[in-house]
């Protein structure tokens, strides 16, 4: 993948995705790097990456990390759960990272394939 920046940061990204699976289990990551063309000390790492198991045709149970620079954390990698439940092309997935500490963060992602 190859992407632009544009805004507050200008720069170039280019990614990776990459995904596999057996039965239920699957593993999935996707990552770039950000390169700043202004200043350059904006440039970083973005990954996020799935770990999950199926047991059912309509939902999924797993462990997600991703390592972000959208907004500001104590922690540089975020460990967290994810539980998904899909009917027909529509997926809705749950991710809690940081469990346990005093501020988790939750991410909802909705995806409609087609």
């Amino acid at each position: 993948m190859l992407g632009g920046v544009f805004g507050h940061l200008n720069g170039v990204a280019p990614g990776y995705l990459v995904s596999a699976g057996y039965g239920g289990l699957a593993l999935s990551g996707q990552g770039e790097y950000v390169f700043d063309t202004g200043m350059g000390s904006g440039s970083f790492f973005y990954s996020w990456t799935e770990l999950s198991y199926a047991p059912i045709d309509w939902g999924r149970i797993g462990v997600v990390i991703q390592r972000t620079n959208a907004y500001d954390t104590a922690l540089d990698v975020q460990r967290g759960l994810l539980v998904g439940l899909s009917h027909g092309p529509l997926e809705l997935t749950t991710y809690v990272f940081d469990i346990g500490e005093a501020d988790p963060t939750v991410v909802l992602g909705l995806v409609a394939s087609f």
